[in-house]
């Protein structure tokens, strides 16, 4: 597959703080790529440099065919960006944020191309109304649609849902599939591991690294342990028991944990009767398949 964004050994510190740490991949056209991870494992310095917003210290990048230290402003021409942060105007309605960016871009005959996206992220009725008065899932669309208006061949989004309603989550993805088919390129970081699961490959990534690259289904038959799912109650004295008295690891989601062992017939008993003799109640229990979140959450683990 044609490749349309190669990175080398990429390195970017901010003194004693190493954002990004020797990271190297790439991106086919077309694809949906996610870059996964919790907040300060580097995923905005990644998509600012790939951008030419930040400079890298070392390391090889390359974005539609040209180098980045070369060709920065060549590239910005090919590429959409929505931060974590757009900043639209709020003084000015839905069809003249898209005119002023339009303009910022250079586009001369935008008004199609504007009606097209308007249409395509549902946001023709609103056209006339004041970018602050639109909800924040709007907001997020109109954002999209502005970063669009110059037909790049490349859109990065960062965190993209973060703070958005789930209706407004459910209508962007909608959106992103549009533009799959359409045959453009999505590179995106999102620290919902629900959201990654869609993605056609992902790259979690940790303190700087990444510490697995793949497709979400192969990154899960990676975990080669099963996982055990425990209803129970209370469950915070649950998982507080099975981490301070077992060496099992454990992972506790709402009203559950999840245990990771090797051997289900050999350890389940005993945190079984671990909880039964510390007067916690299980409801049920069961091994249930690997989610990525089980998997990233191991991975750290046995990283430290």
């Amino acid at each position: 597959m044609e490749q349309i964004i190669q990175i080398e050994n990429l390195e970017k510190s901010y003194g004693t703080i190493h954002a990004v740490q020797n990271i190297s991949l790439s991106i086919n056209k077309g694809e949906m790529f996610g870059l996964v991870g919790p907040d300060g494992a580097g995923k905005t310095t990644t998509i600012r440099i790939l951008c030419g917003l930040l400079l890298k210290d070392s390391g090889d990048v390359k974005v539609v065919d040209k180098d980045i230290s070369k060709y920065r402003k060549e590239i910005q021409k090919s590429i959409g960006y929505l931060s974590q942060k757009f900043s639209l105007y709020g003084d000015l309605t839905v069809d003249e944020n898209m005119e002023f960016f339009a303009e910022i871009h250079n586009v001369k005959d935008y008004k199609e191309r504007r009606d097209e996206l308007l249409e395509f992220t549902r946001l023709k009725s609103f056209r006339s109304r004041l970018a602050d008065k639109l909800s924040g899932g709007m907001k997020q669309k109109l954002a999209l649609a502005c970063s669009l208006i110059h037909k790049p061949q490349i859109i990065f989004l960062d965190e993209p849902t973060t703070g958005v309603d789930p209706v407004s989550r459910r209508d962007f993805w909608k959106i992103l599939s549009g533009l799959l088919k359409e045959g453009m390129t999505i590179f995106m970081s999102t620290p919902y591991l629900d959201e990654a699961e869609r993605c056609n490959r992902v790259a979690l990534m940790n303190a700087g690294k990444i510490i697995a690259l793949d497709t979400p289904q192969k990154i899960k038959e990676h975990m080669d342990n099963f996982v055990v799912e425990i209803v129970c109650t209370p469950v915070r004295k649950a998982y507080e028991l099975i981490k301070g008295i077992t060496e099992l690891e454990v992972q506790m989601f709402g009203d559950r944990v999840n245990v990771i062992v090797k051997n289900y017939e050999k350890e389940i008993p005993v945190v079984k009767k671990l909880l039964e003799k510390n007067s916690v109640e299980i409801l049920d229990n069961r091994i249930i398949t690997p989610s990525l979140e089980n998997v990233f959450m191991h991975l750290i683990k046995e990283a430290s």
